[in-house]
């Protein structure tokens, strides 16, 4: 029979913990492989779904641009017609304003004077706003009665 020495147990002792080291890093290299699959596989899925919405996003992002501008243009002509609308109200007003007002001051005297020929109208009843308050013409006709004699 054959003893076994102790150099030969050591080197049994020393290959079998190789061997379970070895094992549990096979083991980990085959759980660490299926996970790099699994992640490439999701990283493929994401990709595949990623790459169309950012097509749809840029697609959006062109189109808001585009309202963004034409918006834009609107309220740059909204404020030249308000700026126009402006300045030809103020021409008009320049224009006609005073003439206006001095044919409508005529046509009123012209119809006071004509009004006041009539010896057949009846007399009314007027009253005057002097200084914030109001005088009733027969009051007034007496003091300015004493002023043309």
């Amino acid at each position: 029979m054959h003893t076994v020495s102790g150099g030969e147990v050591a080197g049994i002792l020393v290959a079998v913990f190789w061997a379970i080291l070895v094992s549990f890093l096979a083991v980990a290299l085959a759980r660490l492989a299926q996970t790099l699959r699994a992640t490439t596989k999701l990283v493929e899925d994401v990709t595949d779904q990623a790459v169309p919405l950012l097509a749809d996003a840029s697609t959006a992002v062109r189109s808001a641009q585009t309202q963004i501008e034409r918006v834009d243009a609107i309220a740059s002509d909204v404020q030249e017609v308000t700026s126009n609308a402006s300045a030809l109200s103020t021409t008009v007003a320049s224009t006609f304003g005073g003439p206006l007002v001095k044919v409508a001051a005529f046509g009123y005297g012209v119809r006071r004077a004509v009004s006041g020929r009539k010896e057949d109208a009846p007399a009314r009843t007027r009253r005057d706003v002097i200084v914030g308050r109001t005088v009733p013409g027969a009051r007034r006709d007496k003091r300015t009665r004493g002023k043309k004699d």
